[in-house]
């Protein structure tokens, strides 16, 4: 169970969106504060996690670089449980790709401004999950081939197939993403329904949103 957590020190912009955090001081005061607060590097946190950071090259739905570096972190006890996931799937023969984590705010401003669809862009009036470090989109590797393996969308795909229930899809892909999604929600991941990739971490509410680039986390 999570112990209450102090946000504080948020910044508030007026008309310009959510109370964040923007300074990276104010975001060590909250670590010194609490460990938990911390955003953690997955490349090195968990072994044999693969990143394909698709906001980092051209290669989304905006076509444009969002990020200056490809890089994925979570707050501490996230990540904690996405090495469990990790884990899990070893043992079955897969490991984690991981498109998108923690994402600064200024980053979902420029995603709904590209795509202004709740269903799949959180509006910046209110941040992203992303924002606060509490989600993760991912896709499943072959551990044996070290490849891809077969799930029923692309990363940011908009299309009925990318929801969660869709059923009219190859056999190899639902496969997959019940694999996946039953060792995420063991860990204690919850499933957006609208994209098989997304997951929100349980306590997601308890942490600040943020807009600090990858390079103040360090």
């Amino acid at each position: 169970m999570f112990r209450p957590i102090l946000l504080c020190v948020l910044t508030t912009l007026p008309q310009t969106g959510p109370a964040r955090v923007s300074e990276a001081a104010q975001y060590r005061q909250q670590v010194r504060q609490d460990a938990r607060q911390e955003l953690v590097d997955l490349a090195q946190f968990i072994p044999g996690l693969r990143l394909d950071i698709r906001y980092a090259t051209p290669h989304n739905l905006t076509g444009q670089r969002i990020y200056p570096e490809a890089a994925a972190f979570l707050r501490r006890p996230v990540a904690e449980d996405l090495r469990r996931v990790q884990q899990t799937l070893a043992r079955q023969g897969y490991a984690l790709k991981i498109y998108d984590a923690y994402r600064p705010y200024a980053a979902t401003v420029r995603l709904y401004e590209a795509l202004p669809d709740q269903t799949y862009a959180a509006p910046p009036t209110r941040g992203s999950k992303h924002n606060r470090g509490c989600s993760v989109d991912l896709g499943l590797i072959d551990l044996k081939t070290g490849r891809d393996v077969a799930l029923p969308t692309d990363f940011d795909a908009m299309t009925p197939a990318a929801h969660s229930d869709y059923q009219q899809l190859p056999a190899a892909a639902l496969r997959h993403r019940a694999i996946l999604h039953q060792a995420m929600q063991q860990h204690g991941f919850r499933n957006y329904p609208a994209e098989w990739w997304h997951f929100d971490h349980q306590g997601w509410e308890q942490y600040p949103l943020l807009d600090l680039p990858f390079s103040a986390l360090r």
